[in-house]
């Protein structure tokens, strides 16, 4: 195999398309740095995401898994490309979408959970993300990937680990008590955004976020809802329902009314600000990090007390950047009560250039305060750091140039991004509005 271009970051390694020299065949390739295994935990959870795909393989919805290699710096998943990019993209590409077309969509995803369940096996982190479409065809099929966190069900055994992404997580998982139950609520997520285009628990931090769904209130009288089938808000109810032993089963779902094959599901299109919504929703989260590294790097010494004192510690050996093990040793010292998953979850979350350290900036990024970043010198600081030219708005140039100088991608994935934020697809200025930059990018 020859590597040629980085497709995309993963949470455990980086993404390649690569070629079989003896066939010509494309393939995508995962890539884990060996200085992100450094313990026998590490490389268990390595060693079990390679036994689930090929578990996996060959269900009609799930990525096909070709083989596992390993040389000295790296150990490589190799796996079918998926060129028809996310699945998120590909809704949002839509001119005007169906209550049908959501159905569709969802029955896939609502598939592979049922396979996976049958076939023994949690997901643990389904996401719009983490669905590709095989082709760029009009009807290529969806695939499930990304199974880095995904376990084997063990009968009797309560799963513990607080694991998955941050809007998609079932309350239990929260509560750190569950099971296989948790993958038809994310399943659930996913549904409500197909139909609204925004997540049903939503707030401005993670916490707020986990504090919506452990609560657990459904928004149904907002706009698009009161256009909604019936029959879709009640399936949602029952993929959403805290209870895990009241949910509704992968299996049932697929048997219900409105998600069946020819059920009851509308041809009538969706309001269409629900995909303008959808595309804000996913740009918002990507600027969110740039507009923090911004800050981070342009606060005062006065703001940063403390906490590079805290980076030297955990440092230890003063190269710059903290690796997974240092990030372990030093919590530890530090008393946290933090598990290895709960470790890695914030090595991730930190390790925005996904390189498997954390530099200094990401180090200041995850770490400070959120009330510095409230302040109001530091949105304008951040503001003024994109808006090169003063000239009061950002344009889709300004914008691009920072992506590219904080390593945000390569030029085929900027341009997507800046294409999601530029929804009016009229001026060069970015009509964004989001949580760090609440300031209009243009009028």
């Amino acid at each position: 195999m020859r590597s040629t271009r980085s497709l995309a970051a993963a949470n455990s390694g980086v993404t390649y398309l690569c070629t079989e020299k003896s066939t010509g065949r494309k393939y995508a390739c995962k890539s884990v740095s060996k200085r992100k295994l450094v313990t026998k935990h590490d490389m268990e959870d390595m060693r079990r995401e390679v036994m689930i795909l090929q578990h996996l393989t060959g269900q009609p919805n799930i990525v096909e898994f070709k083989g596992a290699y390993e040389d000295k710096d790296s150990v490589h998943l190799v796996m079918e490309l998926c060129s028809g990019g996310e699945l998120s993209d590909r809704i949002t590409a839509k001119g005007s979408y169906s209550e049908k077309q959501a159905a569709a969509v969802c029955r896939d995803i609502v598939n592979v959970v049922n396979v996976c369940h049958f076939m023994g096996v949690i997901h643990r982190d389904l996401k719009p993300e983490n669905f590709l479409l095989g082709s760029k065809d009009e009807n290529a099929k969806l695939k499930a990937t990304g199974f880095g966190l995904s376990v084997f069900i063990e009968e009797g055994k309560v799963y513990r680990d607080v694991v998955g992404s941050t809007y998609y997580i079932a309350p239990e998982v929260l509560q750190k008590h569950y099971g296989k139950e948790i993958d038809v609520w994310s399943a659930g997520v996913i549904l409500y955004i197909l139909l609204s285009g925004v997540p049903p628990f939503w707030a401005e931090t993670e916490k707020g976020i986990f504090d919506a769904i452990l609560q657990g209130y459904i928004d149904f009288e907002s706009r698009p809802w009161p256009t909604i089938s019936p029959g879709a808000k009640e399936l949602i109810r029952r993929m959403l329902t805290k209870d895990p032993k009241q949910r509704i089963t992968a299996a049932e779902a697929l048997e219900h009314p409105w998600l069946r094959e020819g059920g009851e599901a509308s041809d009538k299109p969706i309001d269409s600000a629900v995909l303008t919504r959808m595309k804000q929703f996913r740009a918002m989260n990507k600027f969110k990090k740039l507009a923090l590294k911004v800050i981070a790097e342009n606060l005062s010494d006065e703001d940063l007390k403390g906490l590079q004192h805290t980076f030297k510690n955990i440092d230890t050996d003063q190269s710059g950047t903290i690796t997974l093990e240092e990030l372990k040793t030093g919590l530890r010292r530090l008393g946290s009560k933090l598990t290895e998953d709960e470790i890695k979850q914030l090595m991730d979350a930190a390790d925005v250039d996904k390189n498997g350290t954390i530099d200094y900036i990401e180090f200041i990024t995850a770490t400070m305060h959120r009330h510095k970043l409230e302040k109001e010198e530091h949105l304008l600081n951040a503001f003024e750091h994109f808006d090169k030219d003063h000239s009061g708005y950002i344009t889709r140039d300004e914008l691009k140039h920072a992506m590219s100088q904080y390593g945000m991608g390569d030029e085929a994935t900027i341009n997507e991004v800046l294409d999601d934020a530029d929804t009016d697809k009229v001026s060069d200025c970015l009509p964004l509005v989001h949580y760090y930059l609440p300031t209009y990018m243009c009028t």
